[in-house]
């Protein structure tokens, strides 16, 4: 089927893409860690926590939670609400034209260019912060707009190069990218923002930004669009991918007699407006815990910014496993022909959607119970990890 040689060109595509996510991942989720230490607690009147009935007493003196900062930035939590939600107002903007300008244009460069946006404006969220609010928060549209086209580009992409039977596993492997750059940029952004070279804080966006510009580097010499234009692709590689791509291709042509996209199915179509709520649902409840989640830790649970940081992460190593363990088992059941491939999507989604809602709904009810908390938001997150 293949040669020996190892790395093979569908191979460093996939350590591209899953560092590729990594850093978009560790530049999204950084503010949620680094807003904690840049907003002023004391200047806001309205922030007396202590008089609130669901907050948790504090942990006194424990060293091992690090510092507990203040910032100079007096943003009371509608205003939080603002900085940490404008990312998504760009990222929801591009995402179905990310995906159409990567199947006409080509994936490498709407994925490059994407990341490369998102760096840059990364690199220049502290300025935009020093200067002034909306400054802030236009510069989080766009890093969201620049991030938008990164699944949909990865999409078209994976369509070009992997073989139908690898792309469950090979899938899993570049998306869980996402995981990974959180489980890193949470912790390590809690670290820098408790130092006092530059203030702290400012370090974790420059240190991702920089981060996102050297992948680009790498990423625009290595990758190609497709395994036709690799000039470095052996002839077995190539002769293996495009074969296994032009069988599934006359599969479809079988099936349906047209090669053109069915929008008027796809519109009209009760099981994808299913997925589509099902979707949304389990997006609440993961970028819910991935925006606020620190700020409930520091405001509510009184965790200093190291414990945050670190505690924050732990549910994205559960989801890491999860995603790469159970496409695994998912691909084994589907080869054991034990389930269709699409009660096997039927049977993983529900698991990605009813445990993690089970942990939320037991949030109220953990008050004053800190350690029973921690030990919640280690396991509730992991089940998303399915979904990926």
């Amino acid at each position: 089927m293949t040669d020996g040689k190892f790395p093979k060109a569908r191979h460093l595509l996939g350590l591209m893409g899953f560092l590729g996510f990594a850093n978009v991942y560790a530049m999204r989720v950084n503010l949620s860690v680094a807003i904690v230490a840049m907003v002023n607690h004391t200047a806001i009147p309205e922030q007396n926590t202590t008089n609130l009935d669901d907050v948790c007493p504090a942990p006194g003196n424990d060293t091992d939670n690090g510092p507990v900062l203040n910032g100079e930035f007096a943003w009371d939590e509608s205003t939080q609400g603002i900085v940490l939600g404008a990312f998504f107002y760009g990222y929801v903007l591009t995402q179905i034209p990310g995906g159409r300008l990567a199947e006409t244009v080509g994936g490498k460069m709407i994925y490059g260019i994407g990341v490369l946006i998102t760096a840059i404006f990364t690199f220049l969220t502290p300025i935009a912060a020093y200067w002034s609010l909306p400054a802030l928060v236009i510069v989080r549209v766009i890093e969201g707009m620049g991030e938008g086209v990164t699944f949909p580009a990865m999409h078209a992409m994976l369509a070009k190069w992997i073989p139908p039977l690898e792309r469950s596993k090979f899938a899993a492997v570049v998306y869980a990218g996402a995981n990974f750059g959180t489980i890193i940029s949470l912790p390590l952004s809690g670290w820098l923002c408790s130092l006092d070279f530059l203030d702290g804080w400012p370090l974790a966006f420059y240190l991702f930004g920089a981060l996102g510009v050297v992948w680009f580097i790498f990423w625009m010499y290595l990758v190609y669009n497709s395994p036709s234009q690799h000039p470095r692709i052996s002839p077995q590689e190539k002769h293996y991918i495009q074969r296994s791509l032009q069988r599934l291709d006359d599969e479809l042509l079988d099936t349906t007699g047209d090669n053109s996209i069915p929008w008027r199915s796809i519109l009209t179509c009760l099981p994808m407006w299913a997925i589509l709520v099902t979707q949304c649902g389990q997006a609440w409840a993961f970028y819910t815990l991935l925006t606020e989640l620190p700020t409930y830790m520091d405001n509510i649970l009184h965790f200093g910014i190291n414990a945050n940081a670190v505690l924050s992460s732990l549910q994205y190593l559960t989801a890491w496993i999860f995603g790469i363990g159970s496409s695994i088992v998912a691909d084994w059941i589907l080869a054991k022909g034990w389930l269709s491939q699409k009660n096997s999507y039927k049977l993983w989604n529900s698991v990605a959607s009813i445990v993690p809602s089970i942990g939320l709904l037991k949030f109220p009810h953990c008050k004053n119970k800190n350690y029973k908390k921690k030990n919640l938001l280690k396991g509730e997150r992991g089940s998303f990890g399915h979904t990926q």
